[in-house]
């Protein structure tokens, strides 16, 4: 993996990834595309920094209004080609978005989770581990 430094900003305090930019551009683009596609209304992202220990993590939490998932249903979304019961063809994707973000969280040495949001719909969650720069 080609080790780079992918930027993003929160209150105003720059966090430093280590890691693909492009990689980490396509976890969060399929994140949201997920969040629009199966959501309804608007979608937000929320950027947060935390501390374990001496880590300190970034979090990406992508928020969307959707029809949500099943607690039974939230590992298994993360697993190539599979897509909810019933989610028809008319909503387009195959199954492979979800999957690359997982993969994409773990190479980082992150993880990513699905968890349902207050109100209706879905929060995804992906944690990685960041340096302050």
């Amino acid at each position: 993996m080609n080790s780079h430094k992918s930027r993003m900003s929160s209150t105003g305090q720059s966090l430093v990834i280590q890691g693909s930019p492009r990689l980490l551009r396509r976890l969060v683009r399929n994140l949201l595309e997920n969040a629009k596609r199966y959501g309804q209304g608007n979608v937000t992202l929320d950027l947060t920094q935390h501390r374990i220990y001496s880590q300190e993590f970034a979090t990406i939490a992508v928020h969307d209004r959707g029809p949500g998932v099943p607690p039974e249903q939230r590992k298994r979304i993360f697993e190539p080609f599979y897509r909810l019961p019933g989610a028809g063809e008319r909503e387009g994707g195959v199954g492979l978005g979800l999957a690359l973000v997982k993969s994409i969280s773990e190479r980082h040495g992150g993880q990513v989770r699905c968890e349902a949001r207050p109100g209706g719909g879905a929060t995804f969650v992906v944690e990685l581990p960041i340096r302050l720069s």
